[in-house]
């Protein structure tokens, strides 16, 4: 089985002082509802970890019925990093994904409220590059203007 290099999901704390309802959610702790909200936040975020290796992005869904499911990193399209001035502040990124995979068919894997998604990002763009020389594949993208 191949070494994680690094495993990550979204940041509650993240999401608390990146984003504008979370700081509505800590505003509304004053009452006592915010902590509810906190709590549901934390469940959601429990939900799905990723987990990065030299070959695989590995996506781990689910409390009680789980699943797997792996995007092969040579397959990877496109990387890209969302953040506002908030999550800049705050340290957190949305973090998406398009590839050639069945997992992104429908849309791109989106990763948000990420911990450090700037050093994230980089180091999942190396490790595409290094999965493609591996494998010696290259991406080719074909589109047709004849209309």
């Amino acid at each position: 089985m191949p070494e994680v290099i690094d495993r990550f999901r979204s940041s509650t704390w993240g999401w608390l002082r990146g984003t504008l309802v979370g700081w509505l959610t800590l505003l509304l702790c004053l009452v006592g509802v915010g902590l509810l909200i906190i709590l549901v936040q934390r469940i959601r975020n429990l939900d799905m970890t990723y987990e990065l290796t030299e070959d695989r992005l590995i996506l781990r869904k689910g409390i009680f019925v789980k699943s797997v499911d792996e995007i092969e990193l040579y397959r990877v399209k496109d990387v890209r990093m969302d953040f506002t001035l908030i999550n800049q502040w705050a340290g957190i990124g949305t973090i998406s994904i398009d590839s050639s995979d069945e997992t992104t068919r429908e849309g791109a894997l989106v990763m948000p409220h990420i911990d450090r998604a700037a050093e994230r990002r980089e180091e999942l763009r190396r490790l595409v590059d290094a999965a493609r020389q591996k494998r010696r594949v290259r991406e080719l993208d074909v589109a047709s203007d004849l209309l």
